[in-house]
């Protein structure tokens, strides 16, 4: 009953209205027309023009995302106005027209956010498989996010009540993020990974581990860990949020290696060795063909003197220049060796003094024990 009750008016209303509805209708389709041939002109000139930059591809993505039912609305709507149509039918306009824009602007949304990240990504050097990864949990998370937010507006013009929805969702959302805290924190520290790039995989960086500082080469950033080889040669598996929790070295891009290798020789190394020191230190250096910076007598220890010795190896690759460093230690280790410069290690030497304060040596001659002869008995 209710159904004739709405279908007699609308009836009437199309049979009085025939004309008005035809013209309404070419003008719609017109107007359609129109619009698909502005994005078609607007896709064309950008062509034209060339991608000038990664914006550039972003807005043609936007473009091509808008949807010939979303025109459609459109045109019903301009032209409701002029048609004059029963209650009903402008209530069934005005929702389609409400639902093809809350798709739309979700669409436009998605697609604007997927790109301005593509954009973002697209220069990272990375591995195919965790960067596949990672963009399809952020395009499932994005296209969730935007279509529901569409689909509670939507609601809310159909006047439902959307206040319980949101609440519960905001409820499920918490106790799902309470649940899974672990995984989302690694999740967001990798994507932080991604966007910040405080280093990429094959990048030389150094971090605080369990046992004292780690070097080591990174191999692959998943969603949940990154993967370091470090220089000793095992595989350095640390989580993305403790990772960043910490102070990081990327030592990629770095042109020059200093090092400073310090120097301890005895007390007892004649003066003349002491200084020349600093210059047996240079000629080692320039030999390898480093770049010398300094050497000299810095400190007396208790048990050594002790030399800062600091030279510089041009090279952007770590293992190459902890080999330098080496080359030189060993260089330097058997030039003093070959001068009888001994080096310096913890000692501790005693004097005995006499009872008059002269000091004596350390250890006297001990006197010989006189042997007599017993009687015979």
């Amino acid at each position: 009953m209710k159904i004739d009750l709405w279908r007699k008016p609308v009836l009437d209303w199309a049979v009085n209205n025939l004309i008005e509805i035809a013209i309404a209708l070419t003008i719609a389709a017109a107007v359609v027309a129109l619009l698909y041939g502005i994005k078609a002109l607007v896709l064309r000139a950008v062509k034209k023009l060339g991608a000038q930059n990664g914006l550039t591809e972003v807005f043609v993505s936007v473009v091509r995302k808008t949807r010939l039912w979303f025109l459609i609305a459109v045109s019903l709507r301009m032209v409701q106005g002029y048609l004059h149509p029963p209650q009903d039918v402008a209530k069934t306009i005005a929702f389609a027209f409400t639902v093809a824009v809350a798709l739309q602007v979700a669409s436009w949304a998605r697609a604007l956010i997927l790109g301005i990240i593509t954009h973002r990504t697209s220069n990272l050097e990375g591995d195919p498989n965790s960067m596949a990864s990672a963009m399809g949990i952020i395009r499932l998370l994005v296209s969730v996010v935007v279509f529901a937010i569409a689909i509670i507006v939507i609601l809310d013009n159909l006047g439902a009540n959307v206040t319980g929805l949101v609440a519960g969702l905001g409820i499920g959302g918490i106790a799902i993020g309470l649940a899974a805290q672990g995984i989302f924190s690694d999740l967001f520290a990798a994507l932080s990974i991604i966007f910040d790039k405080p280093f990429c995989v094959g990048d030389t960086i150094t971090y605080q581990g369990k046992e004292g500082p780690v070097t080591g080469v990174v191999q692959r950033i998943g969603l949940k860990s990154t993967r370091i080889r470090s220089l000793a040669g095992d595989m350095r598996i640390i989580g993305n949020t403790q990772l960043l929790a910490q102070e990081v070295t990327n030592f990629t891009g770095r042109e020059v290696y200093r090092f400073q290798l310090p120097i301890s020789v005895i007390h007892q190394t004649p003066y003349e060795d002491l200084q020349t020191i600093p210059s047996l230190l240079r000629a080692e250096v320039d030999t390898l063909g480093y770049r010398f910076v300094r050497a000299g007598l810095r400190a007396f220890g208790p048990s050594s003197i002790d030399y800062d010795f600091i030279f510089e190896i041009s090279t952007n690759d770590v293992l190459e220049a902890h080999a330098g460093l080496q080359k030189v230690a060993l260089a330097v280790l058997a030039k003093l060796r070959e001068r009888d410069i001994r080096f310096a290690y913890p000692t501790q030497t005693s004097f005995t003094a006499a009872p008059d304060g002269s000091l004596v040596m350390p250890y006297p001659e001990v006197m010989p024990v006189m042997h007599h002869e017993q009687p015979e008995s």
